[in-house]
């Protein structure tokens, strides 16, 4: 495994380039943690698969497989999609995974942040976490690109980036005590501007209701275009998430990015509430961390965790009520994309969704 470079992406001329830009492929990693997914995660792995096969034809995948699950893996996914075998603590390739940056001759190059489990020995969801913190050098290497290692603890879910300049996270998040104690608010912002390039950082109050990253902004919104941003609401004021939205639609209405430009926000329906079943909780085996699981519990549902393709958006199913008005906003807000929904509920059971499980590759 090569050595990370000693400067910075800005300083070396890097940026993060927007999730919209043009991709060369996609990463996920395949689930199996039997404390996390339910029925030793075959129900999930059925859903990363169609997951996977859903982003194939727009972004050619490649599966990150432990060396138990290769022959099952490899059997349930069509010829198309690479196979490789890495080792890790679970499946949630954006926050393990590396984030890809491109300077402005197309070079390519990667951040390789601190992981611990989203938390650490404060408040982290499993212990060891450490074949997740080797996830990114592992993909850098078989990217064949150069990449930096963070001074500090982040995830691929805590950030979005417009592209051209600006930066968005949560409050809650990157300030909680669980990552970074020891970093101001000024100085995890002087740090997201070194390693993803940008000039401006946008921060949000609150992430979503009971999501257990500590409010990852990638569950809350995602930018659609610079100048654009999808922002998860519910019209309901009794339901903890509106007031969480509110703040965020505060924030979003009165800043202005990194080109002076005013935002443009569009509203996602919030599915649901939704909850997760008795019967759905039984099939988790008793975690002996913080990754509790149980009937009844409110599930961090948002049609915001999807993921942006060449020319498709894949999006989570996850209320019949609200999934074709979602499916109807995604469409105004990504002309010329055909817009893709895949069942997204045995996801969500683990604590996320389309967007925490994969990770572009820009082109």
């Amino acid at each position: 495994m090569t050595q990370p470079l000693a400067s910075t992406p800005r300083s070396d001329g890097f940026r993060m380039p927007g999730e919209f830009e043009p991709h060369s492929g996609c990463w996920m990693m395949w689930p199996e943690r039997p404390d996390n997914w339910r029925l030793d995660a075959r129900p999930a792995q059925e859903a990363f698969a169609a997951v996977a096969e859903a982003i194939h034809p727009s972004d050619p995948v490649t599966m990150a497989v432990s060396p138990a699950q290769v022959s099952n893996a490899r059997a349930r996914l069509s010829p198309g999609i690479r196979v490789v075998e890495i080792a890790s603590d679970d499946a949630w390739m954006r926050d393990t995974g590396p984030t890809f940056l491109v300077d402005a001759a197309g070079t390519r190059r990667a951040v390789d942040w601190h992981f611990n489990a989203w938390g650490g020995t404060f408040n982290g969801l499993y212990a060891p976490w450490d074949r997740d913190d080797a996830v990114a050098a592992r993909v850098a290497g078989i990217e064949g690109v150069e990449r930096y290692r963070a001074p500090f603890v982040l995830e691929g879910g805590a950030i979005h980036v417009d592209g051209d300049g600006t930066a968005f996270t949560t409050e809650e998040c990157l300030l909680s005590p669980g990552r970074n104690p020891g970093l101001s608010k000024a100085e995890i912002e002087d740090l997201l501007k070194d390693y993803l390039g940008v000039e401006a950082v946008i921060w949000i109050p609150r992430g979503a209701y009971q999501d257990e990253t500590t409010g990852h902004v990638d569950n809350l919104l995602h930018v659609c275009a610079p100048g654009l941003v999808a922002l998860s609401w519910t019209e309901d004021c009794d339901d903890p998430q509106f007031d969480r939205s509110a703040e965020a639609l505060a924030v979003l209405e009165t800043v202005r990015d990194a080109k002076g430009r005013k935002l443009e926000i569009v509203k996602l329906p919030a599915p649901g509430p939704l909850f997760m079943s008795e019967v759905e909780a039984a099939g988790i085996e008793t975690a002996k961390t913080g990754m509790a699981r149980g009937g009844g519990q409110r599930l961090a549902g948002s049609y915001a965790n999807f993921y942006i393709g060449n020319d498709r958006v894949v999006f989570p199913l996850l209320d019949p009520v609200t999934d074709d008005v979602a499916r109807d906003i995604l469409e105004g807000c990504f002309p010329g994309r055909e817009i893709i929904g895949v069942p997204g509920r045995e996801v969500l059971l683990g604590g996320g969704n389309i967007h925490c499980i994969t990770q572009q590759v820009p082109a």
